[in-house]
């Protein structure tokens, strides 16, 4: 019964009596959606449409909290508090804390259920605090094989669009809600289709190079590794350009290295066969 200890989380409470009005009109998710139990992934975005803060949200007792990377969890609340105005909320950070995951087993007390892992099938379940000894890579490399990004966990996002992570696809981002902080252009790429850059699961006979290094074709950029796990792991690539390459037998490189590109089953995205059917 597999579980990991990321440490360096931190966690946001989110309570009183307008918690759920107040992140439902600046957050990516869909707030009155969100189950007891559950977590969702959701991000606070620029008003150009790009991820300011990534982050898990779950409900609690008095409203909900926030889950995100130690190093964001300052300015994320610090932010939140600029929107709050004069809605009845109160919003405190805890202090900086381990979280739990564990797979392949019942619920553990007082765990949500990640809903990213249920858009795949899987029942992953996230308790603050608590213990394990496996390794971070037994995690890393089940949300590699899964196609899993999202909650902070991939480093820095602030360059990506939700889209490019798949927000659109696992939960993270709602086109049927009102206005929030970059909707218009969330909305737009969704409706005019133009989303493409897009997750990928990379594979390799090799170890893969570190997190950071370009993935290419014929010498041209099209995207960058995000997480690496030995011979796995996740990019944001071009699918237009990678489909292309694919469909023309031209060889995709991390590094000096060939790769294999996959995208999630769970999302239904698929590679473009050329970037002509991309523009379609």
């Amino acid at each position: 019964m597999p579980a990991t200890t990321l440490e360096n989380r931190a966690f946001i409470a989110i309570d009183g009596a307008d918690a759920e009005d107040f992140l439902q009109g600046i957050i990516t998710t869909d707030v009155p959606s969100i189950g007891t139990g559950e977590a969702y992934p959701g991000a606070l975005l620029t008003p150009q449409g790009k991820i300011m803060f990534e982050f898990m949200i779950a409900r609690s007792a008095g409203g909900f909290v926030i889950e995100t990377d130690a190093a964001a969890g300052d300015a994320l609340a610090k932010r939140l508090t600029l929107y709050k105005l004069r809605a009845k909320v109160t919003i405190a950070k805890r202090d900086a804390a381990n979280v739990t995951i564990a797979w392949d087993q019942p619920s553990p007390p007082d765990a949500v259920r990640d809903m990213r892992f249920a858009k795949a099938g899987l029942d992953v379940f996230r308790a603050q605090g608590g213990s394990s000894d496996a390794p971070e890579a037994a995690y890393a490399a089940l949300r590699i094989a899964h196609g899993i990004s999202g909650g902070a966990e991939d480093g820095d996002a602030t360059d990506y669009f939700p889209h490019d992570l798949m927000m659109d696809r696992n939960g993270g981002l709602n086109f049927k809600k009102g206005c929030y902080v970059g909707q218009e252009v969330v909305s737009r790429m969704q409706h005019r289709s133009t989303a493409r850059r897009r997750l990928v699961v990379v594979s390799a006979e090799h170890a893969l190079p570190a997190t950071g290094t370009s993935i290419a074709i014929g010498g041209r950029e099209i995207g960058a590794l995000r997480t690496v796990e030995g011979m796995g792991g996740l990019a944001v690539v071009r699918i237009d350009k990678a489909g292309a390459a694919m469909a023309g037998g031209t060889p995709i490189m991390a590094g000096d290295q060939p790769v294999t590109l996959t995208l999630p089953a769970w999302s239904g995205v698929e590679f473009p066969a050329s970037a002509d059917e991309a523009a379609s």
